[in-house]
């Protein structure tokens, strides 16, 4: 069996067209932006059309950060870390012209699948929930489990819709600057001001929903669930998304929002769709990237950033990379975490020993461990078979394998919680190549499988290539439950703990949003209370990414805003 863990950098396999263009680094620039991950590279290209000659230091060979395609295994491209699309904003998409430079989406629908393990009954296969757009189709699924929640399941939806739909004003926008209105000058004051606007905007489209936003915020996801709906599989799947990407249980408080926050996205103007980039999620980065091009921006690989450079005034100058190289600038933006960006790259000397330990207080615990598979035929699930090897439209969808129970997720969390890897994990499988052909030769397939929940350390022990492994099987195993079959068909696959996200990808403990998403996370306080509005205490230095409000997935709108703030403060000086 082929595993990324036994081949050297080379299997990483081709670099696309697009990174093979090579750029004469300049001496001065207007701004420089750390870190080519999605967010990045959405702040160089508003900056390079607002007229600031922009330039982009990626440190690793591909761009893209965690939203990046790697050929892993021969043959076989994988979106490597972030695997589906749907929280993009639309305004971002529409002006960055990201189909004229190439970016394709292939929709899903249905959108989830959930099977059982359990004895079908007089030989029948074993029962499946599939969700999708289709009302009727879906009261036909959960009627399966509860005539009463399939009635009621329209309402739940429509009633997470209106939430969403209000608090999209507060994503295209930076938090309100509370410090400017209270004790800036007029101007800062008037500006401040504005920075209220999307929050009343906000208000008004809730409404009397104000009380039921609230509660999704703070509640326990089961909470409300439960007050839902009485089917397992149904309160299970649902609860997933409460979860997915968060060390918390669905009976924890914030739940509902980490829920919210998968839901409140928009794909080719159909709300809460989710879809695969053909080509992999690095396609995603590759549009950006050649739009910001496309307007004068200068892109680079394989230029590790060492430090920010600051100057005798206190203010950001340039950066210096470990080569070496000085490269000055007016302004610095920081795609990567707010711990990477003040605890590695910021000198300590011109930080106070306060924001330090605040900055070190930062949550970015994980629950992640994404495996990559390179497969020769489908699986072929006892709950939904299909002849010939032939895809259904079930294996579309994100596959949610030992989900059919609230209590089977909640004893994962806990097992994790207690330092061990799950013995049941939760698993979210993907399947892109049934929709997207360039994925993979053909006859194969690739498949992402997004599992939890797995602790940074094993019992205070660090992972070792044999701890990595016995966990694939005991995944594998479990997937080879509900679709026997899948273990003979696995060709290769690369196998992320959550300290190799965080050593390739950047990710401070492997936590995929820059920073976990509680409520004391959020907004005002993402990532600190004296750190929202995308400014840092050095004068010139901006977080631009998923670290900074509105926080993590493919999104864009950490770029855009900083990029926003950074123009204005130019702008005034």
């Amino acid at each position: 069996m082929w595993t990324s863990r036994t081949k050297n950098a080379a299997a990483f396999g081709t670099v696309t067209r697009f990174m093979r263009r090579h750029f004469t680094i300049k001496s001065q620039y207007d701004a420089l932006v750390i870190g080519g991950g999605h967010n990045g590279l959405v702040a160089a290209a508003y900056l390079q059309r607002g007229g600031l000659k922009t330039a982009v230091l990626e440190r690793r060979h591909v761009l893209g950060g965690a939203a990046v395609t790697e050929e892993i295994i021969p043959g076989f491209r994988f979106s490597r870390c972030s695997y589906v699309l749907s929280l993009l904003r639309p305004h971002i998409y529409s002006d960055l012209e990201l189909k004229k430079h190439g970016l394709k989406v292939y929709m899903r629908d249905p959108h989830a699948f959930t099977p059982m393990l359990e004895e079908g009954l007089r030989g029948a296969p074993p029962r499946s929930l599939t969700l999708g757009s289709d009302v009727a189709m879906n009261q036909k699924e959960i009627s399966k489990f509860s005539q009463k929640d399939a009635e009621v399941y329209p309402d739940f939806v429509a009633h997470l819709d209106s939430l969403a739909a209000a608090i999209h004003p507060l994503l295209d926008a930076p938090p309100v600057d509370i410090p400017s209105a209270t004790t800036g000058s007029l101007r800062k004051r008037l500006a401040a001001a504005r920075t209220a606007v999307p929050l009343v905007k906000c208000g008004l489209a809730l409404g009397t929903k104000i009380p039921g936003f609230y509660e999704i915020l703070t509640a326990p996801i089961m909470k409300i669930l439960n007050r839902w709906f009485d089917s397992e599989p149904l309160k299970a799947t649902l609860a997933t998304d409460g979860v997915i990407g968060a060390m918390t249980s669905p009976s924890n408080p914030g739940s509902g929002y980490v829920l919210l926050h998968h839901v409140m996205g928009e794909l080719e103007k159909e709300k809460g769709a989710w879809g695969y980039v053909e080509g992999g999620m690095g396609r995603v980065s590759e549009a950006i990237a050649s739009s910001a091009r496309s307007h004068g921006a200068d892109i680079f690989t394989e230029k590790d950033v060492d430090q920010v450079l600051v100057g005798s005034d206190g203010a950001a100058k340039g950066v210096v990379l470990k080569d070496g190289t000085e490269i000055r600038s007016k302004v610095v933006l920081s795609n990567a975490t707010p711990d990477v960006t003040f605890r590695k790259l910021t000198p300590r000397t011109v930080l106070s020993p306060e924001f330090i330990r605040a900055v070190e207080q930062i949550d970015y615990t994980s629950p992640v461990t994404k495996i990559n598979v390179a497969v020769d035929s489908l699986p072929n699930f006892l709950a939904a078979p299909t002849a010939n090897g032939k895809p259904g439209p079930h294996h579309q969808c994100s596959i949610h394998i030992n989900c059919e129970s609230v209590d089977v997720l909640e004893t994962a969390y806990k097992e994790a919680l207690n330092g061990r890897p799950s013995s049941r994990p939760m698993v979210e499988m993907t399947v892109p190549s049934v929709l997207d052909p360039t994925l993979a030769p053909p006859g194969c397939h690739v498949i992402s499988l997004f599992t939890q929940f797995t602790p940074y350390h094993i019992e205070g022990k660090e992972w070792t290539d044999q701890d990595r492994e016995a966990y694939a099987d005991r995944v594998f195993d479990w997937v080879e439950q509900y679709a026997p079959g899948f273990k003979s068909s696995v060709i290769g696959r690369d196998i992320l703990v959550p300290p190799d996200l965080e050593k390739i990808f950047g990710l401070t403990g492997g936590n995929i949003f820059h920073g976990s998403m509680p409520l004391d996370q959020l907004y005002l306080a993402r990532p600190l209370p004296c750190l929202s509005n995308y400014r840092s205490p050095v004068k010139g230095l901006y977080l631009c990414g998923s670290g900074s409000h509105p926080g993590g997935g493919v999104m864009g709108s950490p770029g855009w805003n900083a990029a926003l703030a950074v123009m204005a403060d130019l702008k005034h000086q």
